[in-house]
């Protein structure tokens, strides 16, 4: 019990550090490192033999996903949802990376609260951007007092309260997994921990996901209405 009460202590407690070489940093950072280079040496992969004609298996999933995304935010956003699609499709694609990291033996980046935060504030960036961006500035400010001016208070909280909520859940629910799947592994190693993974890790991991990426559509979709 006392190992298992350490074991949790410090991954509670702490963000594992790695060092490389002179430097010092997060594992939260080298695994995002990791992912991006994996993401787009992907990318490049994926596209560089792109066919009009007789696409491959690749090509047709890819254009799947695309088409998936590119039709999601025009739904939700309407003719300006082209826009933000890119960024939806990124930022799902690195979560849902991150989420499910924890299956090749690393501690996953969503973990970090640090990494769960930068998220939020990327996507509150677009939110409340995006209102000024179509809006204008003085229309971008008339968004905190609407319904009515009585509001403004409130409307003001939201600015913190939004990108507070997308990190808290984001973060908790990984971590609440990860301490999970870390209890289970140690009491019992062998093949117990299988099914627990395909919930915690896959299923789990992949929903935290599509509730971000569709929270962000949502808070733009009511910002640029």
């Amino acid at each position: 019990m006392d190992v298992i009460k350490q074991r949790m202590t410090e991954e509670l407690t702490g963000v594992k550090k790695l060092a490389l070489g002179p430097l010092v940093v997060p594992e939260s950072v080298v695994v995002t490192w990791g992912i991006m280079i994996l993401l787009v040496g992907l990318s490049i992969l994926l596209t560089r033999r792109l066919r009009e004609e007789k696409p491959g298996k690749a090509q047709l999933v890819l254009e799947w996903f695309v088409s998936f995304i590119n039709g999601f935010a025009q739904e939700s956003l309407g003719e300006h949802g082209k826009l933000f699609a890119p960024y939806l499709g990124t930022i799902g694609l690195y979560i849902a990376c991150a989420n499910l990291s924890g299956l090749v033996g690393v501690t996953p980046p969503t973990k970090d609260l640090n990494v769960t935060a930068a998220l939020s504030l990327m996507s509150m960036f677009l939110i409340y951007g995006s209102s000024f961006y179509f809006k204008g500035l003085k229309g971008g400010l008339h968004k905190f007092v609407e319904p009515m001016p009585l509001l403004l208070p409130i409307n003001l909280m939201e600015v913190a309260i939004r990108p507070l909520s997308l990190c808290m859940r984001l973060f908790g629910n990984v971590l609440g997994s990860f301490v999970i799947m870390e209890l289970i592994k140690i009491l019992a190693p062998l093949i117990i921990p299988i099914p627990f993974s395909l919930y915690f890790d896959v299923f789990d991991g992949m929903i935290q996901t599509i509730v971000f990426v569709f929270l962000t559509t949502l808070f733009v979709a009511e910002t640029i209405e």
